[in-house]
C-alpha cells in the first residue's frame, strides 16, 4: 500500500480528472478499503477541499468549489500550458490582469519539476500589440467579472461611466452581454434612463453596489449581438471590413481566452467557459481553420456553408494523419 502522502495525491488527481467517483470505485483504483478512502477523504477535508459526500449503495465523492483555492495539481502538459498561458496574460498589458499573471506565473514555477522549469524557461513569449493598436485603458479583471454576473444574473448593473471623481448620477443598465471587439471589452446594455440601447467601454465602467432589480431580459435590435454590434461600429474607427465569408460558433473556452489571440470579430461570453464567436475570413475553409485553431470543442451555429468547410477540413486532416476518412 502507498504511503499516506503519496495516497493522498492519488485521490486528490482523480477526484480533479471527472466530476463524480463512486466510493467503490475509488478504493479498486487506489487498492485501498471503503474505510480508508474515507479517512483519506476527510485529510483532504482538514487541508481546505471541499469535497462533498453522497450517501447510498450508489454514494461517491465530488470535489466542489470552495471560500478558498486550494492547492491543485497538474501533470506536465497541464503545468507546461498553464506557464505558457500566464507568460502571454502577464505581457497583455490590456487586460488589466498582466501584475497578477507574472505573480501566478512566478508562484507557479517556483514549484515546478526542474525538468518542467528547464523547458518552459526555453520558451520565452512577448506579447506585441498591432502597430495600429489604440492605447486602451487596462479593463480590470474585477470589472468584468461583476459586469458578467450582472448580465448572467440579469440584475440591474449601476455604475459610474467615464473619468473618476466626477459628481454625477451613476447610470443605470439591463446588461445583456460582455463582447469584444478589435481587442476592446464592450458592455451591450439598454440603458434605463435614456430609453435606448447603448454599447459601453468597460474600460470606462466602475460599477456600484448593489445591483439594481432583476429584469426581463430585451430583443436586441437586428436579431443577436453579432448583427448589433457589427451595425453600430460599421463606419466609425471601431469597425473592421466586411467579410465575403461570415460565421458563428460556439466554443468550449472562456471569452477571455479568444479576446487575448484573436483581434478580429465579436466574442460574446455564454458562461465562464463557452463563448459564442462571430469571425470572417475570405473563403469558408479559411474560416473554419481559424476557428480550430482555439483548440476547443466547437458547436457550429451557421450557416451551413461553414459545416461543410469543417468537413472537408476533416477529411484533409485524417489524410494528412495517415487515417483517410470515409
Amino acid at each position: 500500500m502507498q504511503k499516506t502522502s503519496a495516497r493522498l495525491l492519488a485521490l486528490l488527481s482523480l477526484l480533479q480528472a471527472r466530476r463524480d467517483w463512486p466510493g467503490t470505485l475509488l478504493a479498486e483504483r487506489l487498492d485501498i478499503s471503503l474505510r480508508t478512502v474515507r479517512r483519506d477523504v476527510d485529510r483532504l477535508r482538514e487541508l481546505g477541499y471541499p469535497i462533498a459526500a453522497s450517501k447510498g449503495p450508489d454514494g461517491g465523492y465530488r470535489l466542489g468549489a470552495g471560500a478558498e483555492l486550494p492547492p491543485l495539481l497538474f501533470d506536465d502538459e497541464q503545468a507546461v500550458a498553464l506557464t505558457v498561458a500566464l507568460q502571454v496574460a502577464a505581457g497583455d498589458t490590456g487586460s488589466g490582469l498582466a501584475d497578477a499573471s507574472a505573480q501566478a506565473l512566478n508562484t507557479v514555477r517556483q514549484v515546478l519539476p526542474s525538468r518542467l522549469r528547464h523547458r518552459v524557461d526555453a520558451l520565452r513569449i512577448t506579447a506585441v500589440r498591432p502597430p495600429a493598436a489604440r492605447p486602451d485603458e487596462p479593463v480590470g479583471g474585477d470589472v468584468l467579472l461583476t459586469v458578467g454576473a450582472a448580465a448572467r444574473a440579469r440584475e440591474v448593473l449601476r455604475f459610474d461611466y467615464g473619468p473618476t471623481g466626477t459628481d454625477r448620477p451613476p447610470r443605470r443598465a439591463e446588461p445583456h452581454h460582455v463582447v469584444t471587439w478589435g481587442g476592446r471589452w464592450y458592455l451591450v446594455a439598454w440603458d434605463l434612463d435614456r430609453a435606448d440601447w447603448r454599447v459601453f467601454r468597460a474600460d470606462r465602467i466602475t460599477p456600484r453596489t448593489p445591483n439594481g432589480p432583476r429584469f426581463t431580459p430585451r430583443d436586441l435590435p437586428g436579431g443577436d449581438v453579432a448583427t448589433f454590434v457589427t451595425a453600430r461600429f460599421r463606419g466609425s474607427a471601431d469597425a473592421s471590413g466586411d467579410w465575403p465569408c461570415q460565421g458563428v460558433v460556439i466554443l468550449d473556452v472562456p471569452a477571455a481566452t479568444v479576446a487575448r489571440h484573436s483581434r478580429d470579430g465579436i466574442v460574446e461570453e455564454l458562461g465562464p467557459d463557452r463563448c459564442r464567436v462571430t469571425l470572417g475570413s475570405w473563403s469558408w475553409v479559411s474560416l473554419a481553420a481559424a476557428v480550430a485553431r482555439f483548440d476547443a470543442g466547437i458547436e457550429v451555429v451557421g450557416p451551413p456553408e461553414l459545416t461543410a468547410a469543417f468537413t472537408r477540413l476533416a477529411r484533409r486532416f485524417s489524410a494528412a494523419g495517415g487515417t483517410p476518412a470515409p
